[in-house]
Formats: structure tokens, C-alpha cells, sequence
């Protein structure tokens, strides 16, 4: 898998200076080597986020995924007592 050029912090620091408006989006793209399609990818996945926002985002995904495995978890064991309820005695 080909690493990636630019940290995400470089990306919306590239965002934010197409945001000001000084230089037109094709020229920002010329300096920093990318084409437009990437710039668009990038705009799409990051938006307005500020780089403090891009800094906590694995954080977030971590605890996102903890929380998911929490859930599973407890759905199952709810299932399971759902069926033990259910059988005749």
C-alpha cells in the first residue's frame, strides 16, 4: 500500500489556503503536485474541519470502534438471555 505524501494536518493547512481565496485552485494544486481530483477528494472528506479537529479524529475512531465492540457485546448477551427465557421448563 503506497504511503501517504501529506500528513492530514498538511492537507487542510492545503484547504484552508484554497479557502482564503489568494490563489486560484488550480495554482495551489500545481505548487503542492496533486491534481484537482485529489484536491476535491480531500475537500469531500475533510470540509471545514480545522486542525485540531484532524489531530483528535483517530482518537475518536479508536473510541468509536471500543464503543462498537461494547455494544456487539451486550446485544449478545442480551440475545442469550432472551433465549434462555424463551425455552419451556
Amino acid at each position: 500500500m503506497k504511503q501517504k505524501q501529506f500528513s492530514d494536518e498538511q492537507i487542510v493547512a492545503i484547504l484552508s489556503q484554497a479557502e482564503k481565496g489568494e490563489k486560484p485552485i488550480v495554482e495551489i494544486c500545481r505548487e503542492h503536485g496533486i491534481t484537482e481530483n485529489t484536491f476535491s477528494r480531500w475537500r469531500n472528506k475533510f470540509g471545514s474541519v480545522g486542525v485540531k479537529e484532524v489531530q483528535r479524529l483517530p482518537e475518536l475512531e479508536k473510541e468509536n470502534a471500543r464503543l462498537k465492540k461494547l455494544l456487539a457485546a451486550r446485544d449478545l448477551e442480551i440475545d442469550a438471555c432472551k433465549e434462555l427465557l424463551a425455552k419451556n421448563w
